[in-house]
């Protein structure tokens, strides 16, 4: 005998799985592209549904209750699964979609990748849209979960495990000085890298040790860093205008290659790898999909 499910209208979970993640009735609206009064009169209905106040008032706007935080998990794996089963077999057509694709990484990442995407996606796919966004690791599994952020660009070691990731490719290092540098007119060695004053690029800010700095340690050297910014925007302008230099991912200096001179780093300075990661819940979507495929054969050029 088939037990007959509970009734309820499966909007009223997406909503709660929005409001749940906004804990704020006027910004779940937004993003649900309802007004207040209508989220409010369903968050209404799911109290009643479930028998608890699931946001109570908090110091900036609610609070998730004990049941509401004991749903959060299970109605994400519950959605994401409503989402493949009705979205498997969709198709996605990119000549006339309008959508709007959300990716998150750091201004580097963005510079050398996302901007590719952008001069493909206009002939791909020219009514979407791409948001680039700032890449903020421990907001990024609910924000990709929520459906806020459609996928990310990161190493894979800094990848959450709960997400699905691959490989896009492998980085390497180096050095970028203005040309017409006195230490530009010959092979760049390691006691002429040493001597010179470094630009260190810090995302957290403030830092003045790095990767370089850790394979001059094992090799018993240390490096003079002047100067530590937290953005690799600001680079170009302080190596051209002065005699430091800075040891950058080579995609980037090769983007700086008209008015920087990029050379060999004169150690071993371990590489990296760059993965996309995305949430379960937007494996099988087809315009996710369609956009990983794009990304890869992007950084494949």
């Amino acid at each position: 005998m088939t037990t007959a499910l509970p009734r309820m209208d499966l909007n009223l979970l997406v909503s709660l799985d929005v409001l749940l993640a906004e804990c704020h009735v006027t910004r779940a609206a937004a993003r649900l592209g309802l007004s207040q009064p209508a989220v409010s009169a369903q968050l209404r209905q799911l109290r009643e549904a479930f028998g608890d106040a699931l946001l109570v008032p908090g110091p900036k706007g609610m609070t998730p209750t004990a049941r509401a935080q004991a749903l959060k998990a299970p109605l994400r794996e519950l959605l994401a699964g409503v989402h493949g089963l009705i979205g498997a077999h969709r198709t996605f057509d990119p000549l006339s979609a309008q959508q709007v694709f959300r990716l998150a990484a750091t201004d580097a990442i963005h510079s050398t990748v996302t901007v590719p995407l952008v001069v493909r996606l206009a002939t791909l796919a020219p009514h979407c849209q791409l948001a680039m966004q700032r890449i903020d690791l421990p907001a990024l599994p609910e924000q990709l979960a929520s459906g806020e952020l459609d996928l990310a660009l990161l190493t894979p070691q800094a990848a959450p495990g709960m997400l699905r990731t691959r490989k896009l490719y492998d980085e390497a290092f180096l050095t970028v000085l203005r040309r017409g540098h006195p230490a530009a007119r010959k092979k760049l060695d390691l006691d002429t890298f040493c001597e010179l004053g470094h630009v260190l690029v810090s995302p957290s800010g403030g830092g003045f040790v790095g990767a370089v700095d850790e394979a001059l340690q094992r090799r018993g050297r240390i490096r003079r860093v002047h100067i530590s910014v937290n953005s690799f925007l600001l680079v170009p302008g302080l190596i051209e205008s002065t005699d430091l230099i800075a040891t950058v991912p080579a995609r980037l200096a090769r983007r700086w290659a008209g008015p920087l001179a990029a050379v060999p780093v004169p150690l071993e300075v371990p590489g990296f790898s760059i993965a996309m990661a995305w949430h379960v819940r937007a494996h099988a979507d087809a315009a996710q999909v369609w956009l990983r495929e794009v990304m890869r054969q992007t950084v494949s050029a």
